[in-house]
């Protein structure tokens, strides 16, 4: 006999996974807000519960991987517990999905927003039920954001993207670029704000785009400069960071603006993919390793303190060992703070997947390495450059290990003796000394 959603029934309980960027999380935390609203009592994930929700991404090969494991980790806390995949995943592979061992109930792009209406009882299926539409009419905007953690939170401002990137699914999986109102996301950033939350990351799939779409047609009716300068105006919170921006579409005005802001920080999170030309034309991306130069120098001219991290792709086809040595020299003389290193793994439907010059695995896995490798260098040498400096420091409110942790403005991790007091409160801190973690650890008690 299922268990029907009736207002008789007791609060049944709702547990939801994200996997992915912090897109999926505001998007995760506005769903789950839904069920709220209808009477529902959101659990941990690792809890019993009636319903598991699983936010799916497709970036990575390992992403895809895990949503199997996750269902199992579910069906252990309750083998009856109806199960939903949603998001970028279950766009692209729906059909797949549905069948694996314990998953119900499948929603793409456009139909993830409406979970609950899709849902009529708890009873398991044998085949999961899959809803999800054409990507081509996925084309409407769905505001979001997280309100989860005390300390931070993530605002959509943009979905979609144009742009065709050689490896990339996105585009496939959430369809065209297009905007949130600048009113209402005024509107949402002003209710976070409220809330007591003290920092606002600003997120989307391509958000230097923003504007496009913004009332339903394709034309620029706000530029991203104009928003950042609407919220920097309007909202009262402390802190507001940009998270990734293609360096095409960061223009020297928006570098300027973030330098002279009261309240955008000075931390930058810009894709780069490869150092070498010849595998950014490859790729399609937007603009050359020349561009990327500029930015960076426009940057550190006008705030030499900025954070700046980078996304890096390795492996990918044409990327010979000469081609890697370019990415690898221009990262390590480029002033940036640390790199994000994704090894490439073909994706269906996409132009890479029938590139030649493969990139066997092995080598793929040693330059991941050496790249990362690099980054804890990048890392710890900016983390020096910020010794002897007075920053304030956000601290959060999670517990590991007798120790709190904070971020600077511009990005530095900072440990603290845990003390529930500091949570979600802003100090100023003189950063001292770099733990062999390679973060700033503060011993004494703080009185700021």
């Amino acid at each position: 006999m299922s268990q029907s959603l009736t207002n008789n029934d007791p609060k049944p309980r709702v547990a939801f996974h994200t996997l992915g960027c912090k897109l999926n999380f505001s998007e995760t935390s506005t769903i789950a807000r839904d069920f709220e609203a209808h009477a529902f009592q959101r659990v941990p994930f690792e809890s019993p519960a009636e319903v598991y929700v699983i936010n799916t991404c497709s970036v990575t090969e390992n992403a895809d991987k895990r949503l199997k494991g996750l269902v199992q980790k579910a069906l252990k806390q309750n083998p009856k517990g109806f199960i939903a995949a949603i998001g970028c995943y279950a766009q692209l592979q729906p059909d797949a999905i549905a069948q694996l061992d314990g998953v119900d109930l499948v929603l793409g792009a456009s139909e993830k927003f409406k979970l609950m209406e899709y849902i009529s009882d708890f009873s398991k299926k044998e085949i999961g039920e899959v809803h999800a539409c054409e990507i081509e009419a996925a084309d409407f905007y769905e505001s979001s954001y997280s309100i989860s953690d005390r300390t931070r939170a993530f605002l959509k401002v943009q979905d979609g993207c144009d742009y065709k990137c050689t490896y990339c699914t996105i585009p496939q999986a959430r369809g065209i670029s297009r905007s949130d109102t600048l009113e209402n996301i005024i509107l949402n950033a002003q209710k976070i704000a409220a809330r007591g939350i003290r920092e606002i990351v600003l997120t989307g799939v391509n958000i230097g785009d923003y504007g496009k779409g913004e009332f339903g047609n394709k034309k620029h009716q706000h530029t991203f400069l104009e928003l950042i300068q609407a919220l920097d105006r309007e909202v009262p919170v402390d802190r507001m960071r940009i998270s990734s921006i293609e360096p095409n579409l960061l223009s020297d005005a928006m570098i300027a603006f973030v330098a002279q802001s009261q309240r955008f920080v000075p931390h930058f999170h810009i894709p780069l993919q490869s150092g070498s030309d010849v595998l950014l034309k490859r790729m399609k991306r937007r603009y050359l390793s020349s561009v990327y130069t500029q930015r960076v120098a426009k940057i550190k001219a006008l705030m030499p303190h900025a954070c700046i991290g980078v996304d890096v792709i390795v492996g990918f086809p044409g990327e010979t060992d000469q081609e890697f040595l370019k990415t690898y020299h221009y990262l390590s003389a480029l002033e940036v703070s640390y790199l994000h290193v994704f090894t490439y793994s073909e994706r269906p439907n996409t132009e890479a997947e029938l590139m030649d010059g493969v990139v066997p695995m092995a080598v793929r896995n040693k330059r991941s390495k050496m790249l990362r490798s690099l980054s804890v260098k990048k890392r710890r040498a900016f983390y020096e450059s910020q010794l002897e400096s007075t920053q304030k420091v956000l601290f959060e409110g999670e517990n590991k290990k007798g120790y709190m942790s904070g971020f600077t403005e511009n990005y530095v991790k900072v440990l603290l003796p845990w003390n529930p007091a500091k949570v979600n409160t802003i100090a100023s801190l003189k950063l001292k000394n770099i733990d062999e973690a390679g973060y700033v650890r503060i011993e004494a008690p703080v009185t700021a």
